[in-house]
């Protein structure tokens, strides 16, 4: 999983790559790009890194 994360004009980016479908956990969904749990970025705020965690995801 490549992952960017970067503050623009006060949003926060974040690029992931698209993964092959493939189910989730529970099976009711396929999962299209994720983190696999929380990921610690470079970004700073307030003197912290920002933490994400991401699922994208379609029906199957």
């Amino acid at each position: 999983m490549a992952m960017t994360v970067e503050i623009r004009d006060n949003k926060l980016c974040i690029e992931i790559d698209l993964e092959k479908p493939t189910p989730s956990s529970s099976g009711k969904t396929l999962v299209v790009a994720s983190t696999h749990g929380n990921a610690v970025t470079d970004v700073i705020i307030e003197g912290k890194p920002v933490t994400i965690g991401l699922n994208a995801y379609i029906k199957k």
